[in-house]
């Protein structure tokens, strides 16, 4: 590998030497029915509900730099070691659930397009081995289900973005808080998502392999930059970038425009990822094709709000 990095693992050490849940005085984002997220989330040590805390601003500031820089922002240990072992639980409970794949896929989970070259982008067809625990099928104490129902969660991950346009949870229903499932052997190749971003939280690494790489920002709205995308699938590794994820870690995401992929599971352990999904379309859901390419099945929704054109992008 030419190109090992990860993005800043940032730490609010130094501006957590007193407790800050205390400071009654400061605005806060709870509701008094809002989901308890410090059984999640260490909020001394994370203080998203407090909106005027300074090291919520520092940290918020830092994950917009790192978004603009390289459309990913990485926060270790965010999720506390309780909810983690909860997840690891559901989603082994749910294994049986998955909708394992095993196909050839190009980058865009679209159909051939025989009137291109046969090395265009849209014609590079790669094995893919990998499954998803659909959104509805997490259970209702679910810690990704509380996270992804919390409205402090994502007015925070809306700032983290850095984005003036509003940022909603996702309508897909099998897309917006899936578990990512991968056993040894499988593999996730080069590809876009249809979401503009996503939120992942390790919740069981595998023994080796499973590692994320991407190429931040290889395309537009406005531009496919198809020779770029072919230098990858050709094996370049010029702007490829490494992420090894440890379980409870936060990863912010924007996959719609930056191409990633999952290198092969290593050894006997299964890789579980929570996939919680947010949008600048609340209307929004994957078009019907790469719905049942990803999450095996789709549905009137999804052909219906296919007819609404959003941007200028295969998928």
């Amino acid at each position: 590998m030419s190109s090992a990095w990860e993005p800043a693992a940032y730490s609010l050490a130094k501006l957590n030497d007193r407790p800050v849940r205390g400071l009654l005085h400061m605005p806060t984002a709870f509701a008094a029915v809002e989901i308890d997220l410090d059984e999640m989330i260490d909020l001394d040590e994370f203080p998203i509900h407090l909106l005027a805390n300074p090291a919520r601003a520092e940290l918020v500031a830092e994950a917009q730099r790192q978004m603009r820089k390289v459309g990913c922002f990485l926060i270790p240990n965010f999720v506390r070691s309780e909810a983690i072992s909860s997840m690891q639980t559901e989603a082994t409970a749910l294994h049986d659930q998955t909708n394992f794949i095993t196909d050839s896929n190009n980058p865009y989970f679209s159909a051939d397009d025989p009137s291109l070259p046969a090395d265009h982008p849209v014609r590079r067809f790669q094995t893919r081995r990998s499954g998803f625990l659909c959104s509805d099928l997490l259970w209702q104490s679910s810690p990704l289900r509380k996270l992804y129902d919390s409205d402090v969660l994502l007015h925070f991950i809306w700032e983290c973005l850095g984005t003036d346009r509003p940022v909603y949870r996702w309508a897909d229903p099998f897309g917006r808080n899936p578990y990512g499932v991968m056993e040894p052997g499988h593999v996730l190749p080069w590809h876009f998502d249809g979401n503009e971003f996503t939120v992942s939280i390790l919740a069981q690494k595998a023994e080796a392999g499973g590692v994320f790489e991407y190429v931040p920002n290889i395309r537009q709205p406005d531009k496919n930059n198809y020779d770029q995308i072919q230098h990858i699938l050709d094996g370049g590794r010029d702007g490829v970038r490494s992420l090894d994820l440890q379980p409870g870690d936060l990863q912010l995401f924007a996959g719609r425009f930056s191409m990633h992929r999952v290198t092969p599971i290593e050894g006997s352990t299964t890789r579980y990822i929570g996939l919680p999904t947010y949008v600048h379309d609340p209307y929004r859901m994957n078009r019907p094709f790469h719905s049942e390419a990803v999450y095996g099945r789709s549905t009137n929704h999804h052909i219906e709000r296919a007819k609404v054109v959003v941007d200028g992008l295969v998928d």
